[in-house]
């Protein structure tokens, strides 16, 4: 799925929403498939990865160039950087995980 495709099936989602066709919940639920879809069939330069692991980071995606670079960018988006510096002070520790190609 390219963007312009994704662009006009979220379009659709939110305008079932908006007549009423559509509850939030479908309209989320139409909106993640989409976005998955578009995801996994990504055709940019980079790779599309997922990581797979402890929370909260199991099941994140990411579009990224390799799988060590894929690996920083899901740590950035949990919060943590590769050295275990959370933002939250509460965790302290970095999630154990694997990243692998979609």
């Amino acid at each position: 799925m390219d963007r312009i495709s994704a662009i006009r099936n979220v379009e659709d989602a939110l305008r079932a929403f908006e007549s009423g066709d559509a509850d939030l919940a479908d309209t989320e639920r139409r909106v993640a498939a989409v976005l998955r879809t578009y995801a996994t069939e990504f055709d940019g330069d980079d790779d599309v990865f997922r990581a797979v692991g402890e929370e909260p980071v199991d099941g994140t995606i990411v579009v990224a160039p390799s799988a060590p670079a894929a690996r920083e960018r899901v740590l950035a988006l949990s919060g943590e950087d590769s050295l275990g510096d959370s933002t939250d002070i509460d965790t302290g520790s970095v999630p154990e995980f694997d990243v692998e190609r979609v």
